[in-house]
């Protein structure tokens, strides 16, 4: 994630009050329980590319020893697979 976490409960408050305070959107729940749920799909879209890491990371793991054998550049290969994951899901990071 590119922005700290600590960002995020304020980018959900200045984004909910610009849509409510633009006539944009008319929430029909609390404005406390609109900035949480804000707040949940900001992190969740900020958090795509370190989930997608992960996977990557578990992938790679099947070929550890051919890795280490020299045979295969792991920094290459997890670029690719990256990739390809993003491609295929049509994710934007």
């Amino acid at each position: 994630m590119r922005i700290p976490k600590s960002w995020v409960p304020i980018i959900a408050k200045k984004i909910a009050d610009n849509l409510v305070s633009k006539e944009m959107l008319k929430p029909r729940v609390p404005m406390e329980q609109f900035v949480t749920g804000t707040e949940e799909i900001l992190m969740a879209e900020l958090t795509i590319e370190d989930r997608v890491n992960d996977e990557v990371r578990e992938i790679l793991k099947k070929y550890e020893t051919e890795i280490e054998r020299g045979r295969a550049d792991y920094r290459k290969l997890f670029e690719m697979t990256k990739q390809k994951i993003v491609r295929e899901r049509n994710l934007v990071l």
